[in-house]
Parts: structure tokens; sequence; C-alpha cells
């Protein structure tokens, strides 16, 4: 096989970017391989749980970078990988993992992917997702309550304490890196639809 292209898929929470994705894979269809940045939390399961409750999973410092890299570099061998499987309930990793195969595409996807430079030097090409704050916070809102088992009082104040103060810190800065800038998220359609005739280019080797 030829060696993969890694896409980084940046951008704050409830950005799209899971949308976008979503776009290419139902357009790319068996092609591409999807690694999330949040299966790669820190194993925080032998921590008390209320210790876990209060860490900021917003900052860079709670991500296993050296295994999300680890794995990426195996994948561009054409190595597959055991990605590690996290609860967002019990903000812990579960004994599981995930057989990941590699594939010509492979997306990375996560809030704060740019941020560490060796991580970024892995990336291809880097996108970032755009998105006004008011929609970010709703949508984060909608998807902790129904996916994550939270209640609206503790989304909203991790928005307040560490969601939004992070993303000024570093996620927004880090918008400088991106080779492609696609506002509005997966309303988007021009900017998805340019990101999808790019990936079937390379898998056309053009």
């Amino acid at each position: 096989m030829p060696t993969p292209v890694i896409i980084g898929l940046a951008g704050g929470t409830g950005s799209g970017k899971s949308t976008i994705t979503d776009a290419i894979r139902s357009e790319v269809k068996d092609h591409i391989t999807l690694i999330p940045q949040d299966s790669y939390y820190k194993n925080f399961g032998l921590l008390p749980i209320e210790k876990r409750n209060k860490i900021n999973y917003d900052h860079p410092d709670s991500f296993d970078n050296e295994l999300l890299m680890e794995h990426l570099k195996l994948l561009k061998k054409n190595i597959p990988i055991q990605k590690p499987i996290y609860d967002f309930k019990t903000h812990s990793r579960i004994d599981k993992t995930t057989l990941i195969k590699p594939s010509k595409i492979i997306i990375v996807e996560g809030i704060l992917i740019f941020e560490n430079e060796q991580l970024r030097k892995l990336m291809d090409i880097k996108i970032f997702v755009d998105t006004d704050a008011d929609i970010r916070i709703l949508r984060r809102i909608e998807r902790d309550i129904n996916e994550r088992g939270r209640s609206l009082e503790s989304v909203v104040l991790q928005y307040r304490n560490t969601v939004q103060p992070m993303h000024i810190e570093f996620v927004e800065p880090s918008k400088r890196y991106a080779d492609i800038i696609i506002p509005e998220g997966g309303a988007n359609k021009i900017g998805i639809n340019m990101i999808v005739t790019k990936i079937r280019n390379i898998l056309d080797g053009k």
C-alpha cells in the first residue's frame, strides 16, 4: 500500500468537526480511517472520581499525545493499531481497545491537535473548522447531555471554568497553523466539497 496521507481536522468544541468528517466519509466511503483525539485522554482511572471530575480536560496536558503520535507513525507505515476506548462518564479508559487498520486517508480529529508541534509535523494537511462561540456552546450542551450523561448545570459550569478559557488560550491560537480554514463547520458545503475533491485527487494519485 502507498504511504497513507494524514489529515488533521481541528477546531473548538462543537465547531462541526464530526459533521465534516461524516460528510467526507459519506463521499469517499472505505478509504478513510478516523482517529479522534478524544480517544487519547490520559487514563485517570486510578484517581478517585472526585479528583477526576476536577481535571481540566480541555488543557493540552490531559491528552496522551505520545501514544497518539506512536499510533499515527504505525498507521503511516501501514501497521494496524489498538486504539484506546475512553469512557466519558467515568473519565477513564476501559480495558478493551479497538483494532484500527490503516487506509489511504487518515483523519485525526480533535480540539488541540495543532497545539502540539510534534503532532502537527505528522500531518500532511491541516484543516481548522471555525465556528461562532454561541453555536459551539449549544452543540456542546446537546452532545454532553445526550451522549455523555452530563447535567446541564455541569456542562455550563465546565464551559465557563475550562472550555472557554482553554479555547482562547490554546485552540484559537492554533488556527494559525492550518493550511485551510473552514468557516461555519458542516454548513459550509463549498468548503466540504473542496476537501472532498482534494481527497479524491489524492486517492487517484494526482
